[in-house]
């Protein structure tokens, strides 16, 4: 599917211009409605530009309704969208694609959210009918279509969401289930429930029928170890538990299972796995704005685990568009060991520096204008740290640019960690820019 622009005004070229772009991934489509010009202009008239409240509803129904059902599909990844008014973004299969962009066409210029409704719809899936109390066995092709183990672990996550324990296995042609309500959860749905609107217990005290199926015996133990055993109980506690984690992300548990934490976190600890399609000659590589685009992405990549755990507002390395020559030499050293980035350092030349003796409150010496090489950012994976890697990544610089280490120029403001680095590599002083 080839890449697509919409315009919904009869003249695109007026500046509250609105329209719909269809950008193609590997698993599905994203339609997003861009209203940028448009609430600008109409902010500048003195006009309401926001989305009406009927608007958001429809929306957020149609896009969890087409993420579930991508997820069921078997894709593995997560989903992330900007609120706000000025760009609204669906992701949908591709067979649904048309029926998006004339919802989001109604929507938007008719206020008719009736195919937003239509839409969501048609891609609900039977989770309350798949997390039925009772044991029975969902047949591939008349239940559900995805592979059996991909259906089960999409089921799982659905089931977490509910407070509900599946309890499924998946054989060759189906999956088994018997979703219960653990006590723990019963205790906190009926604690709390305006947490939980609309809930209801459907699985406490339910019993199978004498002719309900039962699910074949694959081996292990048939004793059971826990007849005649007593509930845990269960008391409230008040816990300072929540924030950020040092990664950068949030520990408190997202919607998805926390599955974009815990991959972040992987490479925030140990380094950005190397991509199979990029042969790494030796352990540092200098990547440049005119390099192939797989490893401008690779950095790119690497670059976002700096922001996210020190929380700036751009990525440190941003050219992933056409090879261009930047003036000033941008560049990135990439250092790899074990099959991971594990350094990153990016760099420019500029040729206005001034002397700086690494002490609190000291001025700056004379402006210098020398071309000298200057490290803009440096990044280390977690399991790496103050063991030297951060230092290599400096010297690597410095002798690809030909000059010593204490001609490096250092970018402002110098993180703690960045003034302790320099003050070892260079304990008479640095230059700054």
């Amino acid at each position: 599917m080839a890449e697509r622009t919409t315009h919904l005004n009869p003249d695109p070229r007026t500046r509250d211009s609105r329209k719909i772009h269809v950008r193609a991934a590997r698993w599905y489509a994203s339609v997003e409605l861009d209203r940028d010009a448009y609430v600008d202009t109409a902010s500048s008239l003195g006009h309401d530009p926001e989305l009406p409240a009927a608007f958001i509803e429809a929306v957020d129904r149609a896009r969890d309704a087409s993420v579930d059902r991508i997820w069921y599909d078997g894709y593995p990844g997560s989903f992330a969208c900007g609120g706000g008014s000025r760009w609204v973004t669906l992701f949908v299969q591709f067979p649904y694609v048309e029926a998006a962009v004339e919802a989001l066409r109604a929507a938007e210029l008719d206020r008719d959210y009736s195919r937003l409704h239509t839409l969501a719809d048609r891609l609900a899936l039977p989770v309350d009918d798949w997390l039925a109390p009772g044991e029975r066995e969902l047949i591939r092709g008349v239940d559900f279509d995805p592979p059996p183990s991909a259906f089960l672990k999409f089921l799982r996550g659905k089931a977490k969401e509910c407070g509900v324990s599946l309890n499924g296995r998946a054989t060759a042609g189906g999956v088994w289930v018997r979703p219960t309500l653990p006590p723990a959860q019963k205790q906190n749905r009926e604690m709390f429930p305006e947490q939980y609107p609309g809930w209801v217990d459907r699985w406490t005290g339910y019993v199978d029928s004498d002719d309900a199926p039962i699910r074949p015996w694959v081996g292990g133990s048939d004793q059971d170890l826990s007849y005649g055993s007593i509930p845990v109980q269960f008391l409230a506690a008040q816990t300072q538990l929540g924030g950020n984690c040092p990664c950068g992300m949030s520990l408190r548990e997202s919607g998805n299972g926390d599955r974009a934490h815990t991959a972040h976190h992987a490479a925030w600890a140990l380094g950005t796995r190397v991509p199979k399609n990029l042969e790494w000659l030796s352990d540092l590589a200098v990547v440049t704005t005119q390099s192939p685009i797989a490893w401008r992405r690779l950095t790119y990549k690497v670059a976002r685990m700096p922001q996210r755990e020190n929380h700036y507002d751009f990525p440190s390395w941003s050219h992933l568009g056409e090879p261009e020559v930047t003036p000033d030499n941008v560049r990135a050293y990439l250092l790899k060991a074990n099959g991971y980035v594990i350094g990153y350092l990016t760099a420019h030349d500029p040729n206005e520096h001034r002397r700086w003796d690494l002490i609190d409150g000291s001025p700056y010496g004379d402006e210098d204008g020398t071309l000298r090489p200057s490290i803009d950012l440096i990044w280390v994976a977690d399991a790496y740290r103050r063991q030297g890697v951060g230092a290599t990544l400096v010297r690597a610089l410095a002798a690809d640019f030909g000059c010593e280490v204490a001609d490096v120029s250092w970018s402002s403001p110098i993180s703690d960690a960045g003034r302790r680095l320099a003050r070892r590599l260079s304990p008479e002083g640095i230059w700054i820019n």
